[in-house]
């Protein structure tokens, strides 16, 4: 079973992979999904998908990197 785009584009949303809707379409369409702008048009589906990609992108952004471990340091 295939994903639908707008599937597609929540999901990638709540990665955190897209800084902002044109960057979700970008990746969308490199993807290979199909008619990105028609179907992302809607005001309400912008406007739910822009307020996600802020949010995780930021979040994203912010989150410190793992710790790496220390091969000379042992406990």
């Amino acid at each position: 079973m295939t994903t639908s785009t707008i599937e597609r584009a929540y999901a990638l949303a709540r990665s955190g992979q897209a800084p902002n809707l044109a960057g979700l379409k970008q990746r969308l369409k490199a993807d290979g999904c199909r008619a990105v702008d028609a179907l992302l048009a809607p005001r309400a589906i912008r406007g739910h998908l822009e307020a996600i990609c802020a949010a995780t992108y930021q979040a994203a952004a912010v989150e410190p990197p793992p710790a790496e471990a220390d091969p000379a340091h042992t406990e």
